[in-house]
């Protein structure tokens, strides 16, 4: 088979914005904080409303969309059947949409909130500790899985049912720029835009996790946690999703995403069976209750009158980075479900998305969250000591069989950054491919460039270090992407309407 050729404009231009973003955050890192700090403040005040007010749309437009007439729509011809069976088709979207930054945030979010809770609540109160449980299960629900359903939608109807020959973000805008669109000025433009804030997203997600796998490794083998054991880290990252990107979609990302599925199971149900069981699972029931009460009021709140600035800080930071990720992960969600109806792919997204995401909150957050009401370990004590990578790690070391609960803690979150950028690297290789038919993969030395690639952000991410570098650099990344996702919505039903 004749290999596919490389966009050349699309490959070089993002290939040197992202060396041109890294030099500054290496050679003028205190400015560079800076500088991205100043604008997330201005775009997380002036313009947060907006991420708010398409996130409303977004969700709206999904229901709509799988509950109406077109939702029988199948992506392909009317006798095609999946390529992948539903466990692995769930579990590859699941961890491409999700990966290991879950099983960091998870155990910690609430801990950023019980002292200062939203909607006015007193610090600390049992309504503060309902909040703080709830709003991480709502960072990561049926809103934010909307992010990502809505671009696989955009692209997979194109990509399948008209046959438009690209397998990039610009497909999602064919009925507007026309079926050889992604050629055109405007077309590359969103596709680098896809590309640059997939680099962002890659970059924030793996500066949170890497940090945190050195800071387990370090406590399990006894040493000192330091910045040259986060590279050493994030080296073997970079070599397993190397190395699975290399092997394809059926021999790596597939079976690697299986694997990872079970072993995140397996830690869940560990962390539940031998953690306060019946804690877990009360307040797991108690926070489905809240949010489902909730849930309008918190995906609309914007915080016109106190101006805590927990809006901001937080559930628009949390939009943007899902935004950062969503036409990427529609790419390669696309490239996945071939032969579901549009109806079987929004609702399983939503559904299985928010279940899995759940879980780890229900489990490992109630399991943390049990810890500081019982004094048993102060979570909010070693987070503002010690920061959120050692407290994850501190956690997991508390569990029974503590030394073996960490090894399986570092095994699943080393697979789990592997399954997310084997993803993301087959799809920045497949967007700046010049044209990738129904059943094509990109190159194989393109998809390992993209790997080397996604390890080089994160790498000056930590190097400048912090979470609020992070925050700021996926939300300025971000902002390109609320146009394209409403020009999203007009070009599908514009398509739709003559199906």
């Amino acid at each position: 088979m004749k290999e596919a050729r490389i966009d050349k404009v699309l490959f070089f231009t993002a290939t040197g914005i992202a060396i041109a973003v890294c030099i500054p955050l290496g050679l003028i890192p205190e400015r560079a904080e800076q500088f991205i700090s100043e604008q997330y403040v201005w775009i997380s005040s002036n313009l947060g409303v907006f991420y708010q007010m398409f996130t409303v749309l977004a969700f709206s437009f999904l229901i709509w969309l799988a509950l109406g007439k077109y939702g029988s729509i199948r992506l392909g011809g009317t006798g095609d059947k999946p390529d992948y069976s539903t466990f692995s088709w769930v579990g590859m979207l699941f961890c491409a949409g999700t990966g290991a930054s879950l099983l960091v945030w998870a155990g910690v979010e609430w801990a950023f909130y019980i002292d200062s809770p939203p909607f006015g609540a007193v610090a600390r109160s049992a309504e503060a500790i309902e909040w703080a449980s709830s709003y991480g299960a709502f960072h990561w629900g049926v809103a934010a899985w909307s992010f990502y359903a809505l671009p696989t939608i955009a692209i997979a109807y194109p990509y399948y049912v008209r046959n438009v020959p690209y397998l990039r973000a610009s497909t999602s805008l064919h009925a507007i720029l026309g079926k050889d669109g992604g050629n055109s000025p405007i077309g590359r433009a969103v596709d680098l835009a896809a590309m640059i804030a997939l680099l962002g997203g890659a970059g924030t997600s793996l500066g949170v996790i890497a940090p945190t796998i050195a800071a387990s490794v370090a406590e399990l083998l006894n040493l000192e946690t330091s910045f040259s054991l986060e590279l050493i880290v994030m080296s073997v990252c970079i070599g397993l999703f190397g190395a699975s990107v290399y092997l394809g979609l059926d021999k790596g990302i597939k079976r690697l995403s299986d694997i990872n599925v079970v072993l995140i199971l397996g830690l869940l149900l560990f962390v539940l069976i031998v953690g306060p069981t019946l804690f877990i699972l009360k307040n797991s029931l108690n926070t489905t209750g809240v949010l489902l009460q909730n849930f309008i009021r918190m995906m609309t709140w914007t915080d016109p009158v106190e101006k805590s600035g927990f809006v901001e800080t937080w559930t628009v930071f949390y939009w943007a980075w899902w935004i950062a990720f969503a036409l990427p992960v529609g790419v390669f969600i696309t490239r996945i479900s071939r032969g579901r109806t549009i109806r079987q792919v929004i609702l399983s997204m939503l559904s299985f998305g928010t279940f899995g995401c759940w879980l780890f909150y229900f489990i490992l957050g109630n399991y943390s969250l049990s810890l500081e009401l019982s004094e048993t370990f102060s979570v909010t004590g070693s987070l503002a000591e010690n920061g959120m990578y050692v407290t994850v790690e501190n956690i997991i070391s508390t569990l029974p069989f503590g030394v073996a609960a960490l090894s399986l803690f570092i095994i699943a979150s080393v697979i789990s950054v592997a399954t997310t950028y084997d993803s993301a690297s087959y799809t920045l290789a497949s967007t700046a491919t010049q044209e990738l038919k129904e059943g094509e993969n990109p190159a194989r030395w393109h998809r390992l460039f993209w790997a080397a690639i996604l390890g080089l952000v994160p790498v000056f991410m930590m190097f400048v270090g912090g979470l609020d570098i992070i925050r700021s650099g996926v939300l300025v990344v971000s902002l390109p992407l609320l146009l394209i996702g409403v020009a999203m919505i007009v070009s599908l039903v514009k398509s739709l309407r003559s199906h």
